[in-house]
C-alpha cells in the first residue's frame, strides 16, 4: 500500500470521527434536559452542561495541536484524546448525580480538542487547490452525524433494563451507545489511519527543489516584502531552500524538533489576513449558535411546534447544511477561497437582514409568517458552508506548516468561544429579537468590511503560488 492509499484510507477514517462526533451530538441533546431533570438538577445545569464540552475542548485544542507539532505525529494523539470520550460517555451512561453528569460533558469535550491535531494533519497531508474540498467532506461528515443520530434516538428510547448495578433507560442509553462506538472507532483508527509524510514529498518535492537550485530562482522576489511572504503552508523541504539572505520565518531551516524556534506567535496571529479570518470563524459561529438559540422559541411562539415538528425542521436544514458543503467542495475547485468567502458573507448578512425585517414583528398571517421564516432559515443555513469551509483552508494557507496544529487549536478554541457565548446571547433576547438580530448584523457587516479591506491579502502566498506545478503531478 502506497502513501496516497493509506492517505485517503486516512481521510476516511477522519471522516469517521466527525460523524461520530455528530451523532454523539444528536443522541444527547434530547435527553440530557430531562435526565437533569430526573436528578434534580437546577435549570441552569442544562446551559452548564452543554457548555462544559464545548469549554474542555476550548482549552485543550491548542495543547493537541502543540503536540502535534512536536511530534510530528497523530493517529497516537487521536487514539488517547478518544479515550477521554470513552470515559466521558461512560459517565454520562452511569449518571449518579448531576455533578457528575455535568463533568461527564467535560471530559467528553477534552476529547474533542484533538480535532486541532485533525486539521493540522489535513493540512499537511493536501495539496492548496484540493484542500478546501477535503475540509467540506469532513466537515459534512459531521452534519451527516447530526442528521442521522435522531435515528439512533427510535431504538435507544426502548430501553428499559438493568445490565448489572447500572440501569439502561432512555436517559441513560446514549451514553453507553456512544461508548461502544468510540470504542469500536479505536480499532477502525489503529488499522486504517497513517502518519503519512507530508503531500509535498510524496509529489517529489525534492526534485522540484534541485531544478529550482540550478535555475536559481529565488522563493522570495527582490525588493518584496517578507512580511507578505510570511503567509505560507511550507514543507521541510520548501523551508530549506528558501535563498535569500532575510528569509521569512516560515521559510528558514527547520533546526531541531522544535517548530516554534523560528516562529513568533505576534507575528503569527496578529497579521492582518489571520485576523480577519479568526474573527470571521468567531462571528460566524457566534451567529450560527445564536440563532439555533431563537430557532425553537421562535417556532413554538409562532407555529406551535412540538417535538415532532422541530425534529422534521432540524432534519430538513441538516440536509440542506450537507448539500451546501458538497456545493462549496465543488466550487472550491473553480474559484479561489476568498471568493468562496465573499460570498457566504454576503448569504450571511442577506440571511440577516431578512431576519430583522420579516422575524421581528411577523405580519400578515400564518402562511406568509411560516413563508418568512423558512427563506430566514434557508439563507442562513445556505451561507455556512461558504464560510466555514473557506475560512479554514485560507487559515491553514496563510499560516506555517511546522505549527498548523497549535494554530488550528487556536482557531478552534475562538469558534469554541463563539458557541459558548452565542447561546448565552440569545438566550436572554428571545423576547427582543430587535437588539438580538440588530447586534448580529452589526457584526457581520463588520467582518465583510474588513473582509473587502484585506482581500488582497487573503490568497496563497507568492511562494506556495509558484510551486503548485510540482502539486499537480500526484
Amino acid at each position: 500500500m502506497d502513501n496516497y492509499q493509506k492517505r485517503n484510507l486516512s481521510f476516511i477514517t477522519t471522516g469517521l470521527i466527525f460523524l461520530l462526533s455528530g451523532i454523539e451530538y444528536a443522541v444527547i441533546l434530547p435527553t440530557i434536559w430531562r435526565y437533569l431533570q430526573i436528578l434534580e438538577a437546577p435549570p441552569y445545569f442544562l446551559g452548564l452542561g452543554l457548555s462544559a464540552f464545548s469549554l474542555s475542548g476550548l482549552l485543550t485544542g491548542p495543547l493537541f495541536g502543540l503536540w502535534s507539532d512536536r511530534s510530528r505525529t497523530t493517529k497516537s494523539i487521536i487514539l488517547f484524546s478518544n479515550l477521554f470520550e470513552v470515559a466521558g460517555n461512560f459517565m454520562y451512561f452511569i449518571g449518579y448525580s448531576k455533578w457528575l453528569l455535568l463533568s461527564s460533558r467535560l471530559v467528553a469535550g477534552i476529547g474533542a480538542g484533538a480535532g486541532s491535531s485533525i486539521f493540522g494533519f489535513l493540512t499537511r497531508s493536501t495539496r492548496p487547490e484540493e484542500r478546501a474540498g477535503v475540509f467540506a467532506a469532513i466537515m459534512a461528515c459531521r452534519q451527516v452525524g447530526l442528521l442521522i443520530g435522531p435515528a439512533f434516538n427510535l431504538f435507544l428510547r426502548l430501553c428499559d433494563f438493568k445490565v448489572g448495578p447500572f440501569v439502561v433507560n432512555k436517559y441513560t442509553s446514549p451514553g453507553i451507545f456512544m461508548c461502544l462506538l468510540w470504542i469500536l472507532l479505536q480499532f477502525v483508527i489503529l488499522a486504517f489511519y497513517w502518519d503519512v509524510p507530508p503531500i509535498s514529498s510524496m509529489d517529489g518535492g525534492v526534485e522540484m527543489l534541485e531544478m529550482k537550485e540550478e535555475e536559481q530562482v529565488p522563493l522570495v522576489e527582490p525588493g518584496e516584502d517578507p512580511a507578505h511572504t510570511y503567509k505560507a503552508v511550507h514543507s521541510d523541504q520548501l523551508e530549506t531552500s528558501a535563498s535569500s539572505e532575510n528569509p521569512p520565518l516560515s521559510c528558514r531551516p527547520s533546526t531541531g524538533k522544535n517548530p516554534f524556534k523560528n516562529v513568533s506567535a505576534g507575528r503569527e496571529f496578529l497579521r492582518e489576513e489571520v485576523v480577519v479570518l479568526l474573527t470571521a470563524q468567531f462571528i460566524t459561529l457566534f451567529n450560527q449558535t445564536a440563532l439555533e438559540t431563537m430557532v425553537t422559541p421562535l417556532t413554538q411562539r409562532y407555529f406551535s411546534f412540538g417535538e415532532l415538528g422541530n425534529s422534521l425542521m432540524y432534519s430538513l436544514c441538516g440536509v440542506e447544511v450537507i448539500l451546501g458543503f458538497f456545493f462549496v467542495r465543488w466550487l472550491s475547485r473553480k474559484v479561489a477561497d476568498r471568493a468562496v468567502l465573499a460570498v457566504g458573507l454576503v448569504i450571511c448578512c442577506t440571511a440577516c437582514i431578512w431576519c430583522l425585517i420579516f422575524l421581528t414583528n411577523p405580519q400578515g398571517g400564518y402562511r406568509w409568517e411560516m413563508i418568512a421564516f423558512i427563506t430566514g432559515v434557508f439563507l442562513q443555513l445556505l451561507g455556512l458552508p461558504f464560510v466555514a469551509v473557506s475560512q479554514v483552508s485560507l487559515f491553514s494557507k496563510v499560516t506555517a506548516e511546522k505549527t498548523q496544529g497549535f494554530s488550528q487549536g487556536v482557531r478552534r478554541s475562538i469558534g469554541g468561544l463563539a458557541t459558548i457565548l452565542g447561546p448565552l446571547w440569545a438566550g436572554g433576547l428571545t423576547n427582543n429579537l430587535y437588539v438580538m438580530l440588530g447586534v448580529m448584523l452589526a457584526l457581520l457587516a463588520m467582518i465583510t468590511v474588513m473582509m473587502v479591506l484585506s482581500y488582497s491579502h487573503l490568497t496563497e502566498p507568492r511562494a506556495v503560488q509558484s510551486t503548485q506545478g510540482s502539486y499537480s503531478g500526484g
